[in-house]
């Protein structure tokens, strides 16, 4: 499985990989610095699953994961914030997206990728 990690802080990308080897060890971590290098990579990549941050400077994460589920409409995507806030969630919920909550933890991020493979795999 390949895992898209957009976040323009590094430090979550890191935190983020570190909770996904801990659950997935054998899932590849991708990771974008900002939505335009995500749909750069979307492009050209074959990716399985997104973790979307919220919060970015050029483009928030919910107008990202919109557009990526015109283009990818199985593909299980998670908005991840610290900006814990009903209409955020609710957005997230609009366009058929998870929501995690960061601090990223092993914890926090179980649910949504045991979902996210048991949805991959009935897909076929």
């Amino acid at each position: 499985m390949n895992v898209l990690v957009v976040d323009d802080s590094k430090l979550a990308r890191i935190n983020a990989g570190k909770a996904l080897r801990t659950l997935q060890p054998d899932w590849q971590k991708i990771e974008a610095g900002s939505a335009a290098e995500a749909v750069e990579i979307l492009d050209r990549e074959k990716i399985d699953l997104a973790l979307i941050d919220f919060n970015m400077a050029e483009r928030d994460g919910l107008s990202l994961a919109a557009e990526l589920r015109e283009s990818h409409p199985q593909m299980p995507i998670a908005i991840i914030t610290a900006n814990i806030q009903d209409e955020i969630i609710a957005r997230a919920r609009e366009i058929n997206a998870s929501f995690v909550a960061k601090p990223l933890t092993a914890e926090g991020l179980q649910g949504f990728l045991s979902g996210a493979a048991l949805r991959i795999r009935s897909a076929g």
